[in-house]
C-alpha cells in the first residue's frame, strides 16, 4: 500500500519505517530541508534501539523516501499520517497549530478519494477540526472530493518503540466509516497475524482512549510514589510492598516502580492536556490533578534526600555529586521532563558540582543544560565517580544495574550512594561499607 507520513519525528519516523519494513511503499515529508538531507543518508535524529538500522535498510530497498514536498507525499498516497507535534500550551492543554496548517495543506492538494490518518497525540474533537480544515481548502478550491478523516493513537513505548509497532498489544481506529475500516484493517492485516488487534470505535473515544491509557500508567506511578513516601515514614519496605500488591493480578506489577517520577514527551503533555480537556468541558479531574503535584513533588525528592545527609557535613556549596543517567528513561535519548532537569538544578543551585554520565542523552543534556560550569559529562561511567563525594542513580540503565562496587567505593571520596531507582540491594550496600539511600525503604 502507499502511504504518506508527515512529520519524521519519534513517532512518525518509526511508523513510516515500520510500515515499510512490512513491504508498503512510504513516503515521509518535512519541511526541513537539513533534517530530510540527513534522513536520505540514514541519519536519524533520535536515539532509538533498532531504528537507524530499519531506516537504512528501507531507504535501500526503496520502499522508504524523505522528501519536503508534501504534495508529493500526498499525491502518491491512499493514507496520509498527520504525525506532527503537540506541545503543549501555557494552560497545558494540546496546541494543534502545527495539525491544523498540515491538514490546511493536504486540503490545498487533495485530487481524490484519501484516507486522513491521526497518529499524532491530540485532544478529543481534533480529527472534526481537521476534518473542518481540509473541507475549507477543498471549499476554497471549488472541489468536492470525499475523504476521511481517522483517528490511530499510538502506543509506543521510548525504547521499545519497533517492538511495540511490529508486535502491538492493540490497535485502536477511530472512524465512522466502513470503508476507511476497512482499509486500515487491511493496511494492519501484517501486524496481527495471530489475533485479531484491531479495536474500532467512534473517533471521539479512539481520540479519548490514548489520554486516558497514559493518564493511568501516570497515575500508577504517582501512586506507588506516594505509597514509596509513606513507607518511608511508617518504617515498611516499598519494595516488598510491591511484591505484595503486584502479585494481584487485578494490579499487576507493571509501572508500580517507586523512584524519581516520570518524565517524558508523554505523561507529563498528556496528563496535563487531559486536565485541560476536563476543564474545557465544565469537569475538575482531580485525580489527574493529584497525579500531577505528587509527581512533580517526587522529582525533587532525591535532591532534598541529598541535601538532608550534607546539611551536617558542611552543605551542599562546592560538594561533587557523580549523577548516574540523565534521560527520563533508559534506551533513549529524550530528556524532555526528566527528573534530571530538577534534581541537577536544586544541586547546582545550592553550589553543588556535578559529573555526569549518560549511555545515549550526553548531548542532549549539553543543549537542555547549556554552558553551565557546574555541570562536567564524562563518557565512562566509572571516570564521573572520580573524587566525587557522593553517587546519585536517577536513570535505571542496564550498564548501571550490576556495576562494580569496590570500584565505585574506590573512585569515590566517601562511600556514599543515592539510588532514585531502588536498583541495588540495602543489605548488600551495607554489607560492603557504603551508606545507601533510596526511595521508600
Amino acid at each position: 500500500m502507499n502511504i504518506c507520513v508527515i512529520g519524521p519525528g519519534y513517532v512518525g519516523l518509526v511508523t513510516a519505517a515500520c510500515f515499510a519494513e512490512m513491504g508498503n511503499e512510504v513516503i515521509c515529508v518535512s519541511r526541513d530541508e537539513q533534517k530530510v538531507n540527513k534522513l536520505k543518508q540514514g541519519i536519524i535524529p533520535i536515539y532509538e534501539p533498532g531504528l537507524e538500522a530499519l531506516v537504512e535498510k528501507n531507504l535501500k530497498d526503496d520502499r522508504l523516501r524523505f522528501t519536503t514536498s508534501l504534495e508529493d507525499g500526498v499525491k502518491n498516497s491512499l493514507f496520509v499520517f498527520i504525525a506532527v507535534a503537540t506541545p503543549p500550551e501555557e494552560d497545558g492543554s494540546a496546541d494543534l497549530a502545527h495539525v491544523i496548517e498540515v491538514a490546511k495543506r493536504i486540503g490545498r492538494c487533495l485530487d481524490e478519494y484519501k484516507i486522513i490518518v491521526n497518529k499524532s497525540t491530540v485532544p478529543v474533537g481534533t480529527a472534526e477540526k481537521v476534518r473542518a480544515a481540509i473541507q475549507s481548502e477543498l471549499d476554497n478550491r471549488g472541489i468536492n472530493l470525499e475523504f476521511d478523516v481517522v483517528s490511530n493513537p499510538e502506543f509506543l513505548k521510548e525504547g521499545d518503540a519497533i517492538n511495540d509497532f511490529m508486535k502491538p498489544d492493540r490497535v485502536v481506529l477511530g472512524t465512522d466509516n466502513i470503508r476507511s475500516g476497512e482499509l486500515i484493517k487491511e493496511l494492519y492485516a501484517p501486524f496481527a497475524r495471530e489475533r485479531e488487534k484491531l479495536i474500532v470505535m467512534d473517533v471521539r473515544s479512539a481520540e479519548m482512549t490514548k489520554y486516558a491509557a497514559n493518564a493511568m500508567l501516570a497515575t500508577k506511578i504517582s501512586f506507588m510514589n506516594e505509597m514509596a513516601n509513606i513507607c518511608e515514614r511508617v518504617g515498611a519496605d516499598v519494595a516488598m510492598v510491591r511484591k505484595g500488591i503486584g502479585s494481584d493480578h487485578r494490579i499487576g506489577y507493571h509501572f508500580i516502580y517507586p523512584g524519581v517520577g516520570y518524565g517524558g514527551s508523554c505523561f507529563p503533555k498528556d496528563v496535563k492536556a487531559l486536565m485541560a480537556t476536563a476543564k474545557e468541558a465544565g469537569y475538575e479531574a482531580k485525580i489527574m490533578t493529584t497525579v500531577e503535584e505528587v509527581n512533580a513533588a517526587q522529582k525533587k525528592i532525591l535532591a532534598q534526600k541529598i541535601i538532608d545527609y550534607f546539611k551536617d557535613r558542611g552543605g551542599l556549596k562546592g560538594k561533587t555529586i557523580a549523577v548516574w543517567g540523565l534521560a527520563f528513561k533508559p534506551n533513549t535519548d529524550d530528556m524532555r521532563e526528566a527528573p534530571s532537569i530538577d534534581i541537577i538544578g536544586v544541586l547546582t543551585g545550592q553550589g553543588a558540582k556535578i559529573k555526569a554520565h549518560d549511555p545515549e542523552a550526553i548531548k542532549e543534556a549539553k543543549r537542555v543544560f547549556g554552558n553551565n560550569p557546574s555541570i562536567e559529562y564524562f563518557d565512562n561511567h566509572y571516570d564521573a565517580l572520580k573524587d566525587a563525594d557522593c553517587m546519585a542513580l536517577i536513570t535505571e540503565w542496564f550498564v548501571y544495574r550490576n556495576p562494580d562496587f569496590e570500584r565505585i567505593s574506590q573512585q569515590l571520596k566517601s562511600s556514599v550512594v543515592f539510588d532514585g531507582r531502588n536498583q541495588y540491594n540495602p543489605a548488600e550496600m551495607k554489607r560492603m561499607g557504603f551508606e545507601y539511600v533510596s526511595i521508600g525503604r
